[in-house]
């Protein structure tokens, strides 16, 4: 089965090699991966250069954004299996692996995300994400809870849904799932596939006020008779629910498997 794996970078030079490395050391036998870079100025074009003899394709560019850098990669794409990894996130041991033997033995299922380890901005880790099933009230009221870089689908799907949409700043992750989730629910495997980095200059955390102004949007379009009703109280609803399921669940005193955290060491940032 193949997996198409996008990684868009920008000025990500210091992180960039070892997020390249995570990929590259799955030693998945039909990977496709795909590097985009946006004209970057600092040392991430040598980076590249360094493991190019491994990539399907890489350019460095002037690009619109994140969203377009992505669309560009996925365009290039021939894989079965499709997901992008952020230049500042990894991927564990053997996840690709894991991640095709999913679905090869649930041909009925489209779309899979798992759990990931927060880590800081040197590599250290910090905790684990164990997450929940699919609930589109949750995702909506309380935060998109899908580790995005642990998170796949199948190439088919992508297409039927028209891909990424170039209009989201930082939401774009969090239409794409809703849009997919109108074709196909999403599927929570419970195993550990990624890395995110949680750093102050992390992007998500940098743009905060504008990725809430794009979660209303998304709610409003998705669930609009729920618009009539106070939009306080649905969110201490839905954060209430998470924080219920996953208590029942163990979610939050869960522990990962030793050799993920061992890995890390790898690919430590000094």
């Amino acid at each position: 089965m193949k997996i198409s794996l996008v990684t868009c970078s920008y000025q990500q030079g210091k992180f960039l090699d070892a997020t390249m490395r995570s990929v590259l050391d799955q030693r998945y036998p039909d990977l496709e991966y795909i590097v985009i870079d946006g004209g970057s100025r600092d040392q991430s074009v040598e980076v590249i250069r360094r493991h190019e003899h491994s990539l399907a394709y890489w350019v460095s560019e002037k690009d619109r954004g994140q969203t377009h850098a992505l669309r560009k990669g996925f365009e290039r794409a021939s894989g079965d299996i499709l997901g992008w990894l952020c230049s500042d996130d990894l991927l564990l041991p053997g996840a690709l692996k894991r991640v095709a033997a999913y679905f090869e033995a649930h041909p009925e299922v489209d779309v899979i995300f798992g759990n990931a380890l927060w880590i800081d901005a040197q590599g250290q880790f910090i905790r684990p994400k164990k997450e929940m099933p699919w609930n589109k009230f949750v995702f909506l009221y309380d935060h998109n809870y899908l580790a995005q870089p642990a998170t796949f689908w199948r190439r088919s799907l992508y297409e039927k849904v028209g891909g990424l949409d170039e209009s989201w700043n930082l939401g774009m992750d969090s239409d794409l799932w809703l849009r997919f989730a109108h074709h196909a629910r999403p599927r929570y495997v419970d195993e550990y596939f990624a890395c995110m980095r949680d750093y102050p200059e992390q992007k998500t955390r940098a743009l905060k006020p504008a990725g809430r102004a794009e979660d209303a949007t998304l709610s409003a379009r998705e669930l609009p008779a729920l618009q009539r009703l106070p939009q306080r109280p649905l969110g201490w609803l839905a954060r209430a629910g998470r924080i219920g399921i996953k208590l029942v669940q163990g979610g939050y005193w869960a522990s990962p498997p030793a050799e993920y955290v061992k890995a890390l060491e790898r690919y430590r940032i000094v």
